[in-house]
């Protein structure tokens, strides 16, 4: 297993964050791939899944003290990439988004490797701020809505499957290496 997870790490870290140009224009089949052919966004949804259900472990998101739902963080997310990609759909593209995209990457593992804990308002503007950055390369790359229908259905998936990760005992280590993989895609950038 240690063998396995060390040599995720290092494929992980030596792949630039890069849009995953090349597919071809099919709709809805493309958009439910395009999230599994870059590591960059497929580590972020990871990390915001993992990190959005060790977030909610705190006193103050329980809903029987009044919190937020467990699920506000991940729909955040969705929703603001959906924002992104619809702006990228319209032509905008943000200055500086493939190193944005693997600063995301890294932060997101920070975020989990160091147990860090916000309220729940600042945890959804900033996994609200890195999931536009992300739904705007989807956009740039899928301008069609049923791609984007895709992307997005296909990214809930990987944040669930994040959020099931992120209670197992060696979370914080994946996030640490989240947080290496997106350095690196930061160097390369």
């Amino acid at each position: 297993m240690k063998k396995l997870f060390s040599a995720a790490i290092l494929l992980a870290a030596s792949v630039p964050a890069l849009a995953h140009p090349g597919h071809a224009e099919m709709g809805i089949v493309d958009g439910l791939l395009h999230p599994l052919t870059g590591i960059d966004h497929l580590l972020a949804l990871l990390a915001a899944g993992i990190w959005s259900v060790r977030q909610g472990r705190r006193e103050g998101l329980n809903l029987r003290s009044g919190g937020t739902h467990p699920l506000v963080l991940p729909a955040v997310f969705v929703a603001a990439m959906g924002a992104g990609a619809a702006a990228g759909m319209a032509g905008l593209h943000i200055p500086g988004l493939e190193s944005g995209i693997a600063l995301t990457v890294m932060l997101t593992g920070v975020l989990v490797a160091a147990a860090v804990r916000l309220p729940a308002w600042a945890g959804a503007m900033l996994l609200g701020s890195f999931a536009i950055l992300h739904g705007n390369a989807h956009g740039l790359e899928l301008p069609h809505a049923a791609s984007a229908a895709g992307y997005l259905g296909m990214s809930a998936l990987l944040l669930g499957a994040g959020r099931l990760a992120g209670r197992l005992p060696l979370a914080r280590i994946a996030g640490g290496a989240i947080a290496a993989a997106g350095l690196g895609m930061l160097a390369l950038n």
